[in-house]
């Protein structure tokens, strides 16, 4: 006899067998136990959730001459000969290959003669959504006042183009995915049954890898177990199978991409190409492990949720401090865009390098969401590259041959700045704290501020005055400023106004302000004598 594969081999063949449906097999088999049985269903799920399993145990069910509890018996004529596939009374339509108006009126014109065994004629037509709107017009008439002893059942995975008419004259039971942990215990049942050895993690992940579908995971474990034949099926086994990649690099991928280092990112890319890893699986399997980290970072309660070992969930909290909400979510656009663009690409993995690039290099980008990362990275260049850039620029004002040549330009004589006549003390003790204030602002301000100079102001404000306006402009905004002040009272528990303003062109700062933090060394100096 032929190898027959699992998912028909172990087809369920009555409603217990049946895996993550419950309320659908429930209301069933309540209808069969009643007799009252509709006339059309509607089933509608994505692949492999058991519409077309549902719809056969149920045309056994309906014309079982024995029902156990609404199940069919499987020993009776009836049964064998529908299992068997020999029954008059069971008629399977493909509705992909069979979608025209001939093929419909066919079924109308044979529903006319009663069945010549058992209580029903149960039609089942998969994958509905492939007819005509002529041949969906064509059944609309029997779907209406079929005869008594007529059955439809109709499949689809594409609910949305089914035509509101027929719509209305079903009973619609929607399939829902297959959990995680309820395709996992059906693989070990089976496994057992084919006394296998295969490793619990390899059974979990062939589980998730199914994405719902109870078919796909026995279609995967077949590939797997046939590859490995009398051999223990690892979890590293069955990565090799599906040219899959372990979490642990996509661990070291993100934190890469973290860094922006384009290179390490396309150097782990050329090492999994080189191993044989499918690119389209690693952009699935990366998309998954962003939307785990996305779940860590909503909430601190997500492990029942992540099935995942506590190893692994521990080092997702560990990454979840290191990224934030919206380059999680932009990096999960990108993968998301590349996945649909994976398909028909003939070049994939230059889609996919592009792709890390991108998020490598966030002014590569135009839309809003790299806005922030753009910002960062500009932040990160700053703080490398301003305090050199200030330390040269000093060393410049500090005077050459060629600066003191220069002729000096003519200025109007100056009004001598004055300090206010009752300089809060509030306002003194934080300017002469202000540059161990800096740590705990933001990378960018904290940039900025570094050459700030301060003195006072009208209405005891704290006058920080920056060399020009493109720096005034950026440490001036309303967040800035709130930081600012937010962080001083934090620190010393008083509130203190913040103004920020620039030095005009060509003015020195002691021509226009009272260095606040030189007069505060001065007294302080003085004290000490």
């Amino acid at each position: 006899m032929s190898y027959m594969a699992l998912y028909r081999k172990f087809r369920p063949d009555e409603f217990e067998d049946v895996k993550g449906q419950d309320a659908i097999v429930r209301t069933l088999k309540n209808q069969i136990k009643s007799d009252r049985a509709g006339h059309a269903y509607l089933f509608c799920g994505t692949r492999g959730t058991g519409k077309t399993t549902v719809a056969k145990i149920f045309a056994k069910a309906v014309n079982c001459e024995h029902p156990v509890d609404g199940s069919p018996c499987g020993e009776c004529a009836s049964c064998r000969s529908i299992a068997a596939g020999t029954s008059m009374n069971v008629i399977e339509i493909d509705a992909a290959s069979n979608n025209g108006v001939d093929n419909i009126r066919e079924i109308r014109e044979e529903v006319a003669y009663r069945p010549t065994e058992g209580r029903y004629k149960v039609y089942i037509i998969d994958e509905v959504h492939m007819l005509s709107i002529g041949a969906f017009n064509a059944l609309l008439k029997t779907l209406e006042e079929p005869p008594e002893y007529v059955i439809f059942i109709l499949a689809t995975t594409e609910a949305n183009k089914i035509p509101v008419t027929i719509l209305s004259r079903c009973q619609r039971y929607d399939f829902k995915r297959i959990s995680i942990e309820t395709i996992a215990d059906r693989l070990r049942e089976l496994i057992a049954k084919e006394q296998w050895d295969v490793e619990d993690k390899a059974v979990r992940y062939l589980a998730r890898a199914a994405d719902g579908s109870m078919r796909d995971a026995l279609s995967l474990l077949d590939q797997c177990a046939a590859f490995y034949m009398g051999e223990k099926l690892t979890y590293d086994h069955v990565l090799e199978v599906l040219g899959a990649v372990d979490t642990e690099v996509f661990s070291r991928l993100l934190r890469e991409l973290l860094a922006m280092d384009a290179k390490k990112v396309i150097e782990t890319v050329d090492e999994l190409v080189m191993q044989g890893r499918d690119i389209s699986q690693l952009a699935a399997d990366f998309t998954w492990y962003l939307r785990n980290l996305l779940l860590v970072s909503s909430s601190e309660e997500m492990e029942d949720v992540l099935d995942m070992s506590t190893e692994n969930l521990a080092r997702l909290k560990e990454e979840a401090q290191m990224v934030d909400m919206d380059t999680l979510l932009r990096y999960i656009r990108v993968f998301s865009d590349l996945g649909s663009q994976l398909r028909y690409a003939t070049q994939k993995r230059v889609l996919l390098e592009v792709a890390l690039i991108k998020l490598c290099r966030p002014a590569m980008e135009t839309r809003p969401d790299a806005l922030l990362d753009r910002i960062r990275a500009v932040e990160k260049q700053l703080e490398e590259g301003m305090e050199t850039l200030a330390a040269n620029a000093q060393a410049g004002r500090g005077g050459g041959s060629q600066a003191a040549d220069r002729p000096e330009p003519v200025r109007e004589p100056a009004a001598k700045p004055r300090l206010p006549e009752a300089l809060n003390e509030d306002v003194k003790a934080v300017a002469g704290d202000f540059r161990s204030f800096l740590n705990d602002m933001s990378p960018m301000l904290r940039t900025y501020l570094k050459q700030a100079r301060l003195s006072a102001g009208e209405g005891n404000r704290l006058l920080i005055v920056l060399p020009d306006e493109l720096s005034a402009s950026v440490a001036g905004t309303k967040e800035h400023k709130e930081e600012i002040q937010r962080v001083i009272a934090e620190k010393t528990g008083k509130t203190v106004e913040v103004e920020v303003r620039s030095l005009e062109n060509g003015r020195r700062f002691e021509d226009q302000y009272v260095d606040l933090e030189s007069l505060i060394h001065m007294e302080i100096t003085v004290e000490d004598e």
